[in-house]
């Protein structure tokens, strides 16, 4: 995965949109799988295509206009998945930076999942008095994406991944300790493990964050 593993950072500050064009980074490639950083400027588009397979589209600054098919606005913090084998585009009236995560064919979603509708995902896992709550969004044989809310309080021993693994901030605050090094991560921040990377969690306030696994 093309990011540097233990500090935290921002996608939308280390991908700003360049006037009057459309950007994209390819940071993580399996299979049929991938994850890319798409800076549009204001006014730009990505012309409507097909695709045999659904793409999470997360924007992380500005407002992503989907067209074609579909024509859900998708806000700061909100979240589409786009629907298979009909024309999907994006517009941005104002500059805008997205995620966008694609699953291979066969990916098993979540059925609060639907394609062409956009949703805000810290809203879609709640808080649990003293418990961590897990809710698995997506997965396949090379990755998974997963929701974690976390009580104040609560947190998770060190341990390792088996892929490299991006935490995305949601809500909240946690201190993300990474090969003995302690990080606060805020909403709106990302952080990557490597693949046998140590780390631990702990929410000293509530926090909520999705996390994609990379499994081959």
């Amino acid at each position: 995965m093309n990011e540097t593993a233990g500090h935290v950072f921002d996608i939308a500050a280390d991908n700003p949109p360049v006037a009057g064009c459309t950007v994209s980074r390819p940071v993580w490639v399996a299979g049929g799988n991938g994850l890319s950083y798409f800076s549009l400027g204001a006014g730009t588009d990505i012309s409507a295509e097909l695709y045999g397979y659904h793409r999470l589209e997360l924007v992380v600054a500005g407002e992503a206009q989907m067209t074609g098919h579909t024509s859900a606005i998708v806000c700061t913090g909100q979240v589409v998945a786009t629907p298979t084998d009909v024309p999907v585009g994006v517009r941005a009236e104002k500059d805008t930076v997205y995620v966008e995560v694609s699953l291979e064919k066969g990916t098993t979603m979540n059925s609060v999942i639907k394609p062409g509708e956009a949703f805000t995902l810290k809203d879609l896992i709640p808080y649990q008095d003293g418990r961590i709550v897990n809710m698995d969004l997506a997965h396949n044989d090379s990755m998974k994406f997963v929701l974690m809310s976390f009580d104040a309080g609560t947190g998770l021993s060190e341990h390792a991944a088996p892929g490299d693994a991006l935490v995305f901030a949601l809500e909240g605050e946690a201190t993300i300790t990474y090969e003995g090094v302690e990080n606060v991560v805020r909403a709106g921040q990302t952080f990557k493990f490597d693949a046998g990377g140590h780390h631990a969690v702990r929410a000293d306030k509530q926090f909520k964050m999705a996390l994609l696994v990379t499994l081959a």
